[in-house]
């Protein structure tokens, strides 16, 4: 099986400026994210970002000369616009798969990255394909920053959520503690068919979207298919705030 990577990396950041750019452990978080990605068994890496800045930091681990870094209109909305501009750019072939990293995950397990795409590769009716992990406390399931996904009995998402789903109803009362067995944890890594992907930026947000701001509810909405895999490994959390990247710099000054 073949499969690009694509790891969008806006400069930009409300709560961390220049979010890309950040030293953990003498790197910068982007490069980190590639060295993982490079650890995959993509057959190309590349890094989509507005900025000459992020562009001129990247480069690949065991090629250091090779140009993996391109540029995109600062104006693009979104990490899938920029992975869908590259696809563009390059001409890639409808049915090539491509794993959307986020560029503010250095520790991704680069086996959840092939887990992804092997995801895919074995649903030839999905159009896109994700992973998830079982939520482990309360405090997790009802977090709104947490996304939930339920799924049908073939693995393929029915409905994302930052809301407490699957409810229980028999149990959840004022007097008896939320039941939270069984729900899941969506982690934000997607691998897509190039052609489902040019569908997808093409499609206005939809009202679910827009509600949730959950972009995989525009492909929910208009009829697209996800793929849902139990992953293999939990991966530790991205970095969004400066608390994430204080345990991110702890987590990489531990190892030495």
């Amino acid at each position: 099986m073949e499969f690009r990577v694509v790891i969008p990396a806006r400069y930009a950041s409300t709560r961390l400026p220049g979010k890309p750019l950040l030293d953990i452990g003498g790197l910068p978080m982007i490069q980190r994210v590639v060295e993982r990605a490079c650890s995959s068994a993509a057959t190309e890496v590349v890094v989509a970002t507005d900025d000459e800045r992020i562009a001129a930091v990247v480069r690949h681990p065991r090629n250091r000369g090779a140009q993996i870094a391109v540029l995109t209109d600062a104006a693009l909305a979104s990490g899938t616009d920029r992975v869908a501009a590259v696809a563009a750019a390059r001409e890639w072939p409808d049915s090539l798969i491509i794993v959307n990293v986020q560029g503010d995950e250095p520790f991704l397990p680069s086996q959840l990255i092939d887990q992804a795409a092997e995801t895919l590769a074995a649903d030839p009716g999905a159009a896109i394909a994700t992973l998830a992990t079982p939520i482990g406390t309360l405090t997790e399931f009802v977090d709104p920053n947490v996304v939930k996904v339920v799924t049908d009995l073939q693995g393929r998402a029915l409905y994302f959520s930052r809301a407490a789903i699957p409810f229980t109803r028999d149990v959840a009362d004022a007097t008896s503690p939320i039941e939270f067995g069984g729900a899941m944890r969506h982690i934000g890594l997607y691998a897509y068919r190039a052609g489902a992907l040019r569908r997808l930026v093409q499609l206005a947000p939809s009202p679910l979207e827009t509600r949730e701001r959950l972009e995989q509810l525009r492909a929910l909405q208009n009829g697209m298919a996800i793929a849902v895999a139990l992953a293999a490994v939990v991966p530790d959390p991205g970095v969004d705030t400066e608390a994430d990247l204080r345990r991110a710099r702890m987590r990489v000054a531990a190892i030495g």
